[in-house]
């Protein structure tokens, strides 16, 4: 099995809602990347990159690394050395860990495909068919964000996760307060500040949303104020998540040691491997820290290899955003859409990813094509 041919798609998704963040503004459209590997039997492994510039780096970016530097370490190559190919990888080039992650998806669906077997079965064997999902609420139009909740409400699900810090406080707390006042008592509200908040008070800011008991405050500050995380973390009733603090296992190790967060979100694309996911997982997990499944604005392909990364991964307990194709995102590029039901996201049978792409969809949403 030799991989002899790869294509790169610059992708624009076009978005049904608005979206705002502590750090960052969502309104049209957003550029993605889609990767396939071609076999010289026939067989076709795809992945998906999803930067977004003011979180790591940008498509394009992600597009020339994967044309440029990383098609070189692939063609010729069987797809079953990919712990090697994934080494050279970061050996080739530094950070651009969105097309890594697209890289080695692709690999994985080889993978499994020649074997037989799912990526979840590569990767360690299936802990669980099914994953909590949680949706996130952050349109600035919050009459269209309730109306959001209650229709995923009557769908089963029970974790809603608020963005904040990106008004003002008096905003975050009236948003919080409607929001919290049409929950049931099973469901659990979070809130993430995605680093929207500045440390010099932050922490007088965050006991005023503890009122709301929410399970976790995800990514209070600036990435790099992990300083300012560890006080929060040991000022707060509330367990601090951190997202943009962690992006790699080395990044996780320093978590456990100053005890900046109580929980980490893991991000395939923060990752750049499905091996650093897991590696970030293990030492959460070894910390008696719970992992949540992070995700930036992906469409099927990535939001399917984050199911099969969290559906063999022990330590994701704390749900998984593994919706935005269905609620977000304009246009479905699998011919079967990732499986919603019962207030979860479910993994898929069959071999590899266990998809199929509709390269029509694909196609209509592609800007430019290389190989």
């Amino acid at each position: 099995m030799i991989i002899d041919r790869m294509q790169v798609r610059l992708t624009r998704w076009p978005l049904k809602m608005t979206r705002k963040h502590g750090v960052g503004d969502v309104a049209d459209t957003l550029p993605g990347v889609v990767v396939s590997l071609h076999t010289k039997d026939g067989l076709t492994g795809w992945g998906e990159a999803a930067p977004w510039s003011v979180f790591s780096g940008t498509a394009e970016a992600a597009v020339a690394a994967l044309d440029v530097y990383l098609r070189p370490l692939v063609i010729g190559r069987d797809p079953r050395r990919l712990a090697r190919i994934m080494a050279e990888a970061d050996r080739t080039i530094v950070g651009h860990p969105e097309a890594k992650m697209a890289l080695d998806m692709a690999l994985h669906d080889l993978f499994g495909q020649a074997a037989g077997v799912s990526v979840a079965e590569l990767l360690g064997g299936v802990f669980r068919e099914s994953i909590p999902l949680s949706v996130s609420i952050a349109n600035p139009d919050f009459d269209a964000d309730l109306d959001f909740a209650r229709a995923r409400l009557a769908e089963g699900i029970r974790l809603f996760k608020v963005k904040t810090g990106f008004s003002t406080h008096a905003e975050d707390m009236s948003r919080l307060d409607r929001l919290a006042a049409m929950l049931p008592a099973d469901a659990s509200l979070r809130i993430d500040y995605n680093q929207g908040l500045a440390a010099v008070d932050a922490i007088r800011t965050l006991r005023d949303v503890e009122a709301f008991r929410p399970a976790f405050i995800e990514q209070p500050v600036a990435r790099d104020r992990r300083d300012a995380m560890a006080e929060i973390a040991r000022a707060l009733d509330t367990p601090i998540l951190a997202d943009e603090s962690v992006f790699s296992p080395e990044e996780a190790v320093e978590c456990v040691r100053s005890r900046f967060a109580d929980a980490v979100s893991i991000k395939l694309m923060k990752a750049g491997s499905f091996a650093k996911g897991k590696a970030i997982a293990a030492i959460a997990q070894a910390a008696g820290m719970p992992c949540y499944g992070g995700t930036m604005y992906e469409a099927g392909i990535a939001l399917t290899a984050g199911i099969h990364f969290a559906a063999s991964t022990p330590a994701m307990t704390l749900g998984a955003e593994y919706y935005t194709s269905a609620f977000v995102l304009g246009t479905e590029i699998l011919k079967e859409p990732v499986r919603l039901e019962a207030g979860a996201s479910w993994l898929p049978t069959g071999p590899g990813l266990g998809i199929a792409v509709d390269e029509a969809a694909l196609k209509g949403a592609t800007m430019e094509v290389r190989g």
